[in-house]
């Protein structure tokens, strides 16, 4: 059975698992005998109010299933490549013991490369649990698969491959509404909460400043606090800024290493559109850790930082550790001197830096205290 999708509630965006979660509950109605409607209420967050979101479809499988499709809509005037994505939730029931919702990854969901697990956030996994698991009667259990036909192609177009993520879009979302980093109105909405800190329980002047979904993923996995992390989007220069005005005395900037490298060559406002340098800023590192001639042009070369390091790592690993320890150092010493520029000295900032493979590789000398103080392992 088929309808037109409605808008998002007020207009608001949602990110990819939201739209799965959508799919896979509207399956389990079809499963539970009930009608198809063209919204189903969601909780998307931990003691909030139902949400209706939209679904596009829901049908019986031969052999006991159900089939749900969701299709994609992150909010006006967002640039987003999962614009009008389909989305489908398989469900099917399972026998035996074993958790009561089981997650797979189908056709064009991406998988770590290294485990061939689904990748997918915890809140995407609560999402779907939360959403399934209070319908199941006692005992029942199911497999969710969730598949994105056009998962693969779109996934070319992202950076998964760098973080060691094959196959598929990852399923990373830490939110239900989506945020748009490079946007006046993510940094309205990061300045906000910034500004907030100070006033709650707890605070004593440390905040986390993490670059992107994948380093807000990773973060709590390493040890540091959800309540002091907070995410950055592109616009890490105000936000320094004002952590300094707010009250921080503590920052650590938490993120993926060609992201954060641009802030090593001065750069505050990471988008690519707006400006990049990146092997500029490598190779100018490299040279002043003694690397030069054919291997200093090779390193320019190299379509990635990753990439960069990486080769560099296979011929010669020591230089390759002092040239990612000189990049978190960088980081840090030209975030001072942004600070400075605008009357602030009192804020201390560390770097930490993550690799592919959603390992820390490189820690500054600010951050190497400040991480493992926070908690970081």
């Amino acid at each position: 059975m088929l309808s037109q999708p409605s808008v998002p509630t007020a207009n608001r965006g949602y990110t990819l698992p939201v739209w799965v979660a959508a799919a896979a509950r509207a399956a389990l109605q079809r499963l539970r005998g009930e009608g198809f409607t063209p919204e189903v209420p969601l909780l998307l967050e931990p003691a909030a109010d139902p949400v209706p979101v939209p679904v596009e479809a829901a049908a019986h499988l031969p052999g006991g299933g159900a089939l749900g499709i969701a299709r994609c809509d992150p909010g006006p005037g967002v640039l987003d490549l999962t614009r009008n994505l389909a989305v489908w939730a398989q469900l099917q029931w399972l026998e035996g013991a074993g958790p009561a919702v089981e997650i797979e990854a189908g056709e064009g969901v991406g998988v770590v490369e290294a485990t061939g697990a689904p990748c997918l956030s915890a809140y995407a996994r609560q999402l779907l649990e939360t959403n399934i698991q209070p319908l199941l009667a006692p005992g029942r259990r199911l497999r969710v698969s969730v598949v994105i036909p056009e998962g693969a192609r779109l996934a070319e177009r992202t950076s998964n491959a760098a973080f060691g993520v094959v196959d598929g879009l990852a399923l990373i979302g830490t939110q239900a509404e989506v945020q748009r980093s490079a946007a006046p109105e993510q940094l309205d909405l990061a300045l906000t909460e910034l500004r907030q800190r100070p006033a709650a329980a707890g605070f004593h002047g440390d905040l986390v400043l993490v670059i992107g979904e994948n380093g807000l993923d990773l973060a709590p996995r390493l040890g540091l606090p959800p309540q002091l992390l907070l995410k950055g989007g592109n616009w890490l220069g105000p936000l320094l800024v004002a952590a300094a005005e707010a009250g921080v005395r503590r920052l650590l900037l938490f993120g993926y290493q060609g992201k954060l490298i641009k802030l090593a060559g001065g750069i505050f406002h990471t988008h690519h559109h707006l400006a990049d340098g990146r092997a500029e800023v490598l190779t100018a590192l490299a040279a002043l850790e003694g690397l030069g001639g054919a291997a200093l042009e090779a390193l320019h070369g190299a379509p990635t930082v990753e990439a960069a390091l990486s080769a560099l790592a296979q011929t010669d690993p020591a230089l390759a550790e002092r040239l990612r320890f000189r990049i978190a150092a960088a980081v840090e010493a030209r975030s001072r001197a942004y600070l400075a520029r605008y009357g602030h000295t009192g804020l201390e900032v560390g770097a930490v830096l993550f690799d592919r493979s959603r390992q820390v590789c490189a820690l500054g000398p600010v951050g190497d205290v400040l991480f493992r103080s926070l908690g970081g392992s």
